[in-house]
């Protein structure tokens, strides 16, 4: 029987803004199937050493890569740059 252990990056939201993640590696303790009205979900049971645990579907358990150009705008600006106010559009959240 071979065995190996499977990492995914921990989901869980840092804060109550929803703006950082954990990323801590979260260990796959088990792996399943789950049905459902469109076909099986490969899913899995994870938890990181922070003691977030999570069971669902792979899919929704994975956080999309950000690309480099998304991970610079996110980032903050250089001192003494952007720091004037900004008007809000409609839709943003102030």
């Amino acid at each position: 029987m071979d065995s190996f252990l499977m990492f995914l990056n921990c989901p869980a939201y840092m804060d109550k803004d929803g703006a950082s993640r954990c990323g801590l590696p979260a260990e796959v303790h088990c792996r399943y199937t789950m049905n459902s009205t469109d076909g099986p979900l490969e899913s899995a049971k994870i938890s990181c050493p922070r003691g977030h645990h999570f069971n669902g579907p792979i899919d929704c358990l994975t956080v999309p890569e950000q690309s480099a150009a998304t991970a610079e705008s996110a980032s903050p600006p250089p001192a003494g740059q952007g720091t004037e106010p900004r008007a809000w559009w409609a839709g943003e959240r102030p």
